[in-house]
């Protein structure tokens, strides 16, 4: 078969697990088999990652009154092991429904190095573990269900209905990691044929550019974080003294602010790209102007940037940025487009690609980042994830044209005076 127009021809190459020999789902009892280590394997990973979680809070608790601290401790544990499933949390007279990315990313590294030591590499073995791992969480969420205070989200219904959901989207993926990672072989399976029918290469090829594209904007957001909360150390010392947890609490406490630091890292990418985010209600953290208020006695929010990181040239600077982020992706694309046979249409369709992956996963990711973290003015917290998406989506979208539509004037002109 000859190479779809623009692309260089190339060979790839599939490993699909069910295609070796004695790999495949075979019978019956082959399948229970699989989906029971799938099953195993969810398990193992949930002790895991809610272990490390109980084991902060209880080491958090030591300083309290004996029985009483320790059962709280576990019961708050469970609390935020769920919140970091989307399950909401009860907070006083309000509800928490800011996820902490940091438990959830655990959960998921823990279900993969679970499914990948102990699941066989097949379908079976990952239904079995992402039904399995949202059983679970659903028996947790019901176990709990006084933890998610006095509002709707209370009923059982959909308290249950998010732990279903949470527990399949970080079970699943984790499942889903481990099994296209087998331990014998460290290479990921690509299904192949069915994306390759409905999705043009071209298409595909934006695609991935537009996954270098974020991967570069989180990267620039992680770095942006970083020199925050150097930047804001005094402030966040100063947290830390009022709140005097003494050093067990201290060491806990900056641990635990870990699950909260995908987040900032997040919400950094939306400062970036210009709208910014919010802190409770009537706040906003953006170059082009800062409004502060009150914050949650968090020290890592006192990294948070102030009026003095706001003005014109960061209202310029941050969103240039993500147009840089925009031309490393056109680069990556042309690299793999054979220059004498692209089109104008394979350019559109790569752009398409891109714009299309920037904006979906960016609004995606910004609304699992933000929500409500109490009642009240801490109702709103986080970015915008529609505005957000969007924004970023035109940013990337115009760096990776400029670069493609210029590279293609370039050839066409070279290919018209020979």
């Amino acid at each position: 078969m000859s190479a779809p127009p623009g692309t260089r021809p190339t060979r790839i190459v599939r490993t699909v697990d069910g295609a070796a020999p004695g790999r495949g789902p075979g019978r019956g009892g082959e399948r229970f088999a699989a989906a029971t280590s799938g099953a195993w394997a969810a398990v193992q990973g949930i002790v895991l990652s809610g272990a490390v979680v109980v084991l902060l809070a209880v080491v958090g608790a030591l300083g309290g009154s004996a029985d009483s601290a320790w059962t709280g401790a576990v019961g708050v544990a469970t609390g935020l092991w769920l919140l970091g499933h989307g399950v909401p949390m009860a907070a006083g007279a309000g509800v928490v429904t800011v996820i902490p990315l940091g438990i959830g990313a655990l959960a998921v590294f823990t279900a993969y190095v679970s499914v990948k030591r102990s699941a066989l590499p097949t379908l079976p073995a990952w239904v079995g573990a992402a039904t399995t791992y949202a059983a679970v969480t659903c028996a947790l969420a019901l176990a709990t269900a006084g933890v998610a205070g006095g509002d709707g989200l209370a009923a059982p219904g959909p308290r249950l209905a998010l732990a279903a959901l949470g527990g399949l989207v970080v079970g699943g993926a984790g499942a889903a990691l481990g099994i296209l990672v087998p331990p014998d072989r460290p290479l990921v399976v690509v299904p192949g044929g069915l994306l390759d029918r409905a999705v043009p290469d071209v298409v595909r090829l934006g695609l991935q550019a537009g996954t270098v594209a974020l991967f570069a904007l989180l990267g620039l957001g992680a770095a942006l974080t970083g020199v925050w909360v150097v930047a804001g150390r005094a402030t966040s010392e100063d947290v830390v003294t009022g709140l005097d947890p003494g050093w067990i609490g201290g060491v806990v406490f900056a641990v635990a602010q870990l699950a909260l630091l995908p987040n900032v890292v997040l919400w950094a990418t939306a400062w970036l790209a210009g709208p910014g985010f919010a802190v409770g209600q009537d706040t906003s953290f953006a170059p082009g102007g800062t409004t502060t208020g009150p914050l949650p006695a968090v020290p890592l929010l006192g990294a948070l940037p102030g009026p003095d990181w706001s003005g014109t040239t960061a209202a310029v600077a941050g969103p240039l940025v993500v147009v840089a982020c925009g031309l490393l992706a056109g680069w990556f694309a042309w690299r793999r487009l054979d220059p004498e046979r692209v089109r104008w249409a394979d350019v559109a369709q790569v752009l398409a690609g891109v714009v299309l992956l920037a904006g979906v996963v960016t609004g995606l990711l910004q609304w699992w980042a933000g929500g409500a973290a109490g009642a009240g003015r801490l109702a709103a917290v986080g970015a915008d994830p529609a505005l957000l998406g969007a924004v970023v989506a035109v940013e990337v979208g115009a760096g990776a044209a400029i670069v493609l539509v210029c590279a293609y004037l370039d050839v066409g002109a070279r290919l018209r005076r020979s």
